[in-house]
């Protein structure tokens, strides 16, 4: 994938390019995994594991924060049950996203390490986890202006929408109340028509 902001300047969704991705990701596990004391440990897996929430779910990173660990999420279907809404009566407004079952399994490992942390892994103040996300992007060379949390949710519609995932699909994983707001990113994956009509065989 190239990034919206290198290959469509008309496009007002910008993405992380695949390399970009990968270098945040490795950023953020590097940065877990070298913690010197297992307090340290403790704190940076939350934020290590909410980067991964955001990167596999495509959620804003308010509703990732307000994740309950031991109630959200469905450790054998590897599912995440995900409330788009605050002010309103608890759980009522939830989408169910499937994600990577490597994602389930980081989960488990890090409360079978540390499960005084059950119920609270991603209750993290936004403000920290955004100042956390810049630097680990700053360590990752990404381009300031992409060096958001919502990035990642950009990359994922993005993602989905070049994998063929039916755009009625995406608008329920990504808690659209509009189909508008997910065919955006249809316009982040137009190909040129020649090149379409080339590979159809028709030129």
């Amino acid at each position: 994938m190239k990034s919206v902001s290198q290959s469509d300047s008309k496009s007002p969704i910008e993405c992380l390019d695949s390399l970009q991705l990968d270098k945040l990701m490795e950023s953020f596990e590097v940065w877990y995994h070298r913690a010197p004391t297992p307090f340290l440990k403790r704190v940076r897996g939350r934020y290590w594991l909410s980067f991964l929430m955001l990167r596999f779910t495509g959620a804003r990173v308010g509703e990732i924060l307000r994740v309950d660990d031991s109630l959200d999420i469905d450790f054998e279907n590897h599912e995440i049950r995900i409330c788009d809404r605050l002010n309103v009566s608890p759980r009522r407004f939830t989408r169910t996203v499937p994600v990577p079952s490597r994602l389930i399994a980081q989960i488990r490992a890090y409360l079978t390490e540390f499960p005084m942390m059950r119920g609270k892994v991603f209750a993290l103040d936004q403000g920290n986890f955004r100042r956390e996300f810049y630097r680990r992007a700053e360590d990752a060379q990404i381009p300031r202006d992409l060096s958001h949390p919502h990035i990642l949710r950009h990359t994922r519609a993005r993602e989905m929408v070049l994998a063929g995932v039916p755009i009625k699909t995406i608008q329920g994983l990504l808690g659209h109340a509009a189909a508008l707001s997910t065919v955006i990113y249809l316009q982040v994956s137009e190909t040129a028509p020649g090149k379409i009509l080339k590979e159809k065989g028709l030129l």
